[in-house]
């Protein structure tokens, strides 16, 4: 499948429909049995005590919510040891970044489900290594499911954001001078998920290099 290649910032690279259907299906199921499965996904409570409107299960290293940092357990919500990232996950992360033009190492995978009503507020990607950060190892998104209100905006929270519609195997990566700019998800739109997919909903896999 050929993806429709945007590059409409520095460091910005958007890839409409980079994964075909089949490669959607196979990658739904595994998303299905990470989240229901041993150490599967929760709803985080965050510094402050708000609650997600996302369930979530890292990958790799678990990102605490509560302390903005990485562990290897979840010692905010169960304090099971978090798995890896499976190869194939690697391995499809780093082919997106390639063809992004980014060199990649993801050693993190965030794995978050999105119902009718999952948001996510403005936020920036910051609580990697300084190392990873100072290099602008990127950021890699993957869609599944249906359309998600993704806002992208800039260096301080106060700036403009574009909305874009991020569709059912979209790829978005963002990284070096691009690296922290804010971007969250404003609604996610029902429906809208390919027929013969079999989902209501949305998954995202983030991919970061710790």
């Amino acid at each position: 499948m050929i993806p429709d290649v945007k590059t409409t910032l520095p460091g910005v690279v958007w890839l409409e429909r980079y994964l075909s259907l089949q490669e959607q299906k196979l990658l739904l199921a595994r998303c299905r049995d990470i989240m229901d499965g041993p150490a599967g996904g929760y709803v985080p409570t965050v510094r402050g005590g708000g609650k997600m409107h996302v369930r979530m299960v890292c990958l790799g290293r678990h990102w605490n919510p509560r302390t903005y940092r990485y562990e290897d357990r979840r010692s905010d919500h169960d304090g099971l040891p978090v798995a890896p990232v499976p190869v194939a996950f690697v391995s499809l992360a780093e082919r997106i970044a390639g063809d992004a033009g980014f060199a990649f190492q993801p050693d993190v995978c965030i794995v978050n489900w999105y119902g009718p009503d999952g948001r996510m507020g403005l936020h920036q990607d910051k609580d990697e290594s300084a190392a990873s950060l100072s290099a602008g190892s990127p950021v890699v998104s993957l869609s599944i499911g249906d359309t998600a209100r993704f806002l992208f905006g800039g260096l301080r929270r106060r700036d403009p954001v574009e909305p874009m519609p991020l569709a059912s195997g979209d790829a978005f990566v963002f990284g070096g001078a691009a690296r922290l700019r804010y971007h969250g998800v404003s609604r996610i739109m029902p429906g809208t998920a390919p027929e013969g997919l079999g989902v209501d909903g949305r998954f995202n896999l983030t991919f970061r290099q710790y």
